[in-house]
């Protein structure tokens, strides 16, 4: 048990190789290599309330910004509208299946199940960790936490919403709503909670 212990304590630099003994940081404080001052590790600038603030707000941001038109489009009198999945299945409908469901998941389904992966590890952490039956969806949680971080790809789809605004800008006119002002403030949220977000710290947690 001592040896446990003492193996927790100490970290080894992943640039240097140089053995460095872990001490309590304050919150929002980095610890570096006192060798080549590579980043060695850190604390969380979010409390876990602070994350549940962020995966709630996120959540709420999600209906919205999915089920609202981003993009309204007014050309020679008529109107046409679409939302993020209906755009991925109209792209489906013409033939590029592959990038439609792409599209929707990377944009829609991976983001949502972040999100909820997340503010459920967080829930479990704040009130139910002791219990084995949670503790085990937790470790589940956290061993998929890698592969829906790399599936959500929110800012690709950023990106191209405004390739096309200013493509389209010259033909006809673009107005944004509601769904725009979600979408936007849901990426926002999703990059702060991702930034926030250790998965070595949440590991940790386990053991305290």
């Amino acid at each position: 048990m001592k040896t446990e212990v003492l193996d927790k304590s100490i970290v080894l630099c992943r640039a240097c190789d140089l053995v460095v003994r872990k001490r309590a940081l304050p919150t929002g404080v980095r610890a570096l290599c006192p060798r080549c001052h590579t980043n060695l590790y850190d604390t969380p600038y979010c409390s876990i309330n602070g994350m549940l603030a962020l995966c709630i707000t996120a959540l709420v941001l999600y209906f919205p910004a999915n089920f609202f038109p981003v993009l309204e489009m007014h050309f020679l009198g008529s109107i046409r509208t679409t939302t993020i999945a209906g755009g991925a299945m109209a792209v489906a409908s013409q033939g590029y299946w592959v990038v439609g469901i792409a599209v929707l998941v990377a944009a829609v389904i991976a983001p949502g199940l972040l999100i909820l992966s997340i503010l459920t590890q967080v829930l479990i952490v704040k009130y139910r960790l002791k219990v084995p039956f949670f503790r085990n969806i937790y470790k589940k949680l956290l061993k998929q936490h890698s592969l829906l971080a790399q599936l959500s790809m929110l800012e690709i789809y950023m990106i191209s919403i405004f390739v096309s605004v200013f493509q389209l800008s010259d033909y006809t006119d673009l107005y944004f709503g509601i769904g725009t002002f979600c979408f936007t403030m849901l990426f926002i949220m999703v990059i702060f909670m991702q930034r926030e977000y250790d998965i070595e710290h949440m590991w940790s947690v386990l053991d305290e």
